[in-house]
């Protein structure tokens, strides 16, 4: 249990911070995020455009555009 939850906040965020970023290591991993959808049959659809006019309306709903 942390009893000093502050203390661990300012830790967690700057332990964050003075990480570098690996642009190898985080290539890897979406191309094995990448594989395994695929894999999985979820990607690439098999129709991509399948279900295009129901998210234009969904964007629209949330954008608040009128319909004609």
């Amino acid at each position: 249990m942390i009893k000093d939850v502050d203390f661990w906040e300012r830790w967690k965020a700057q332990q964050i911070a003075s990480e570098l970023d690996d642009f190898q290591r985080n290539l890897a991993i979406m191309e094995a995020m990448y594989e395994h959808a695929r894999l999985l049959g979820a990607f690439p659809p098999a129709e991509p455009l399948e279900g295009i006019e129901d998210k234009i309306r969904l964007a629209k709903v949330l954008n608040g555009l009128r319909s004609t």
